[in-house]
């Protein structure tokens, strides 16, 4: 921890809040404190804002293959110094070191990804139907943009937004979340040490969001929103971004269904709901959240993916052998708690878990319900810890009803040995992404997002970079 900042970076320069505040930054597998790092206000927002807007001009014109370069330095970086960042992000967020160690490695990914997408921007050259104007297409740097990060995958969702940023050739404020600031810190100083010019990106970490946000999304001077967060605060900054028509790319919550069916593999089908539900201690918006499993197959799905469960290792996430690390805060495991009491009083069953262990930490069993009522909670609500909550299904156009029946659509999971049913249903589930006997989606190189009020835009992917990117036509007289 010594060698983690803890101030704000500002034009390149590690610095204090402007009135000296400070906050904690938790271990949730104890409760202590592991630091106090600088906690912004508005003023020291309007500095970073200032320093982004002052360095836009020069960084927009700086040539892709430098901004490239950098994005591959960086990644060459992040990669070498693994084990430090993951046991940064296991001592703050909680996630076990093996796990950590991957979010590393898909971190890293994304400046690679973009560092090769720098260089791939183009635009378009040609006559119009009239005849009159010849047409040139040129894309450009939307201008400065205000990166808002979530604390479950802290580096990740840095990289995930910083990368693109940084190659399409726009400046940046992030404001990584109150729980996970020290990875952000330690990205910012990445970046620095790989090259990238002061004013590029300002990292202000900050327990007064709203004081921190607002001016900013209203005064006129960003001009880009990338949010990862709940829907809640989704709208919030939407209705925020609306006074200067601030362009905005979110991706909000999820409400996932795990759909398996009579012909379903079942080994895989619960291989894929141990990596849906338990990734990050299913702290994840894709996490598989409503399992509608074919009444023939409920029981053995429900034995098997019990027994699974069942044998995971719950313990901080610094020790060996541990697969479950601790929730985030008491709030989040409250949360967990109060949804599986409601479902196991609406007649649930518990085939493995839903007791709070005793002693320090945020830790939550792995648990799985079977006979799940439609009217709980958890069935309209993102779980956010590690719980499965089965139900079941007699046929294909009932359960793509009841998957579909949630104002989320950002990611869903079907099982099945068919192919016509697996592309059928696959095409009618109103969600983003699609894991089709599989358990995991994510990857740099494929876009990410949902419909509906799981977001707006896509990160990641060959499209990832247009959400930075304006186009601007040039009408040439034809002489």
């Amino acid at each position: 921890m010594t060698d983690t900042p803890t101030q704000l970076f500002i034009g390149g320069a590690w610095a204090d809040a402007a009135d000296g505040a400070t906050m904690p930054v938790d271990d949730p597998a104890t409760g202590e404190i592991l630091c106090h790092v600088a906690d912004a206000g508005p003023k020291d927002a309007k500095l970073a804002e200032e320093a982004a807007v002052q360095a836009q001009q020069e960084w927009g014109r700086t040539a892709p293959r430098v901004r490239s370069e950098i994005l591959r330095r960086a990644y060459e970086i992040v990669i070498g110094r693994t084990d430090e960042l993951a046991h940064l992000m296991t001592s703050e967020m909680g996630k076990p070191l093996a796990e950590a160690r991957g979010e590393v490695a898909y971190a890293a990914e994304f400046f690679r990804w973009f560092s090769e997408e720098a260089v791939r921007v183009d635009g378009g050259y040609g006559t119009l139907p009239d005849g009159r104007n010849r047409m040139l297409l040129s894309r450009r740097p939307v201008g400065p943009c205000l990166l808002i990060t979530p604390w479950n995958f802290p580096l990740a969702m840095g990289a995930r937004k910083i990368g693109p940023a940084v190659a399409a050739g726009c400046t940046m404020v992030l404001k990584p979340a109150p729980q996970t600031p020290l990875s952000s810190l330690a990205l910012a100083a990445i970046l620095k040490e790989a090259g990238l010019p002061d004013g590029v990106l300002n990292v202000v970490t900050t327990s007064r969001a709203g004081e921190v946000c607002e001016p900013l999304l209203r005064g006129g001077r960003i001009r880009k929103l990338s949010f990862t967060g709940s829907t809640a605060v989704g709208r919030l900054l939407l209705a925020q971004s609306a006074d200067a028509v601030v362009r905005t790319s979110m991706e909000l919550g999820g409400n996932a269904p795990f759909v398996v069916f009579e012909d379903a593999d079942l080994d895989k089908a619960v291989d894929g709901a141990m990596v849906a539900k338990m990734r990050n201690m299913g702290e994840a918006c894709t996490a598989a959240n409503r399992f509608f499993v074919h009444r023939s197959v409920a029981r053995e799905f429900g034995r098997r993916l019990a027994e699974r469960m069942g044998a995971l290792v719950v313990g901080p996430g610094t020790r060996d052998g541990v697969d479950v690390g601790p929730l985030i805060d008491r709030t989040g495991r409250a949360k967990v708690e109060a949804l599986v009491a409601d479902a196991v009083e609406r007649g649930a069953r518990v085939l493995v878990g839903g007791r709070t262990p005793a002693g320090p930490g945020c830790f939550y069993p792995p648990t799985v319900l079977a006979d799940v009522s439609p009217e709980s909670r958890l069935m309209g609500t993102e779980i956010f810890g590690p719980v499965a909550a089965i139900l079941t299904f007699d046929d294909e156009d009932e359960v793509v009803r009841r998957a579909n029946d949630t104002p989320w659509g950002l990611v869903g999971y079907v099982f099945t040995e068919g192919l016509d049913r697996a592309l059928r249903v696959s095409e009618r589930l109103e969600v983003g992404m699609v894991g089709l006997n599989t358990g995991l989606v994510s990857n740099p190189a494929a876009p990410f997002g949902g419909v509906k009020q799981s977001g707006l835009g896509r990160e990641g992917g060959r499209v990832g970079i247009d959400e930075f990117l304006e186009h601007q036509y040039l009408a040439i007289p034809v002489s």
